[in-house]
């Protein structure tokens, strides 16, 4: 049977919001860069962009990859961050921004990881790189398989330092996927792109993310420039249980990346409202079950839901269950046996799969014989 199950209005999130009718938006800002970017680093929603999927050299942004394969690295347990990493002539030599690590010494994992995130040091970044994959080349293949597997469809990279090179290219949209991905897989990690300094070979170096002081709720993430790229950012900021990410890229100088992140965010902040639905394993539905040795599956979801609307709209917000008409034993738990729909003012606004959160095995044979003889009445009724 297939269920228009209840039209949710969640009255309670909707408290202390504005009917839709008088809620008014206004246009998007006008924002002074090539490539810009809002998303919901929650729901994935987009919800501000200008030339989003267009590739355009992303300059020391290419080192949110090679901080995101450190950490994917640490995270398995293939490398430590206590590992000593012998620097080469090739990663002394690198030039651009640097950490100032010296030929022949060896060097903390966990140092080259702030030296890459916070100094944005091209010769850390050569280092990591020859260290994890042998090569910064090698190392470059296995960023791009990452990039694919993250979804980066206008993405490839040639290098891990972001300097100019040809073939090597990203997008906005790709960004904020990448920095989705680090804030919600490693977040032991996450906390160092808040750090504003880091000091190494008694050099003191601040991080170039400006925002970070002037913007409590900003915590990330990273900056980038070069004459191809222009000033570049990829920022991350979280205000009343909801986090924003920002990318902007093609400024043209560094104060303009703060300032346009700025004015993207407080304009998503303002304007826009994540609301979470429903919690990752709660019951939606008990199902019907023909042929098993229980009568009913209870259905649900694998993981949270939530959606990303403008504001003062949550009241015209309802989810309906569309549950397959016949479920037969033996039921998978985490199998999908439907969907949930959210549709906001009958526009659907995200699907996600309805599963069952149990396993049903089959009943006995004269329960089988007899559900299937039920079935096959109904299917002529109906």
């Amino acid at each position: 049977m297939k269920t228009a199950f209840f039209s949710l209005l969640l009255i309670f999130l909707t408290s202390g919001y504005l009917h839709a009718a008088t809620a008014l938006i206004p246009s998007a800002p006008q924002v002074a860069a090539t490539s810009y970017l809002v998303m919901d680093a929650d729901t994935g929603k987009v919800v501000l962009s200008h030339r989003a999927d267009e590739r355009f050299a992303p300059a020391s942004l290419t080192k949110m990859m090679t901080s995101y394969i450190v950490e994917y690295e640490l995270s398995k347990g293939n490398i430590s961050e206590d590992d000593l990493v012998l620097v080469s002539e090739k990663a002394w030599r690198t030039q651009g921004s640097r950490m100032f690590i010296k030929e022949g010494t060896q060097v903390r994992l966990g140092d080259l990881l702030r030296g890459i995130i916070i100094q944005s040091g091209n010769d850390a970044s050569v280092a990591v790189a020859e260290h994890i994959a042998g090569s910064e080349s090698a190392f470059a293949d296995l960023m791009n398989q990452h990039a694919k597997l993250l979804g980066m469809k206008n993405t490839h990279f040639a290098n891990s330092t972001g300097l100019p090179a040809q073939d090597h290219y990203s997008s906005a949209e790709d960004l904020a996927i990448l920095a989705k991905a680090i804030i919600q897989r490693f977040p032991e990690h996450y906390g160092i792109y808040a750090e504003k300094y880091f000091t190494y070979n008694k050099i003191r170096q601040p991080n170039r993310n400006k925002l970070l002081w002037r913007d409590r709720t900003v915590d990330g993430i990273k900056t980038g420039h070069t004459d191809e790229a222009g000033y570049c950012l990829v920022a991350s900021a979280k205000r009343d249980g909801m986090r924003l990410i920002s990318v902007v890229m093609g400024t043209n100088s560094e104060e303009a990346r703060a300032q346009e992140s700025q004015k993207i965010l407080a304009y998503a902040f303002r304007y826009f409202r994540t609301h979470k639905l429903y919690g990752e394993g709660d019951i939606l539905n008990n199902a019907k079950v023909w042929g098993g040795l229980q009568d009913q599956v209870r259905l649900g979801l694998n993981e949270a839901l939530a959606v990303t609307i403008p504001r003062g709209q949550a009241d015209e917000l309802q989810a309906t269950l569309d549950i397959d008409k016949v479920i037969k034993a033996p039921v998978i738990k985490g199998e999908e046996y439907g969907v949930v729909r959210v549709t906001l003012n009958d526009e659907e606004v995200v699907t996600v799969p309805l599963v069952a959160m149990e396993d049903v095995s089959e009943g006995g044979l004269l329960k089988r014989i007899w559900h299937a003889i039920m079935l096959f009445f109904m299917s002529l009724i109906g």
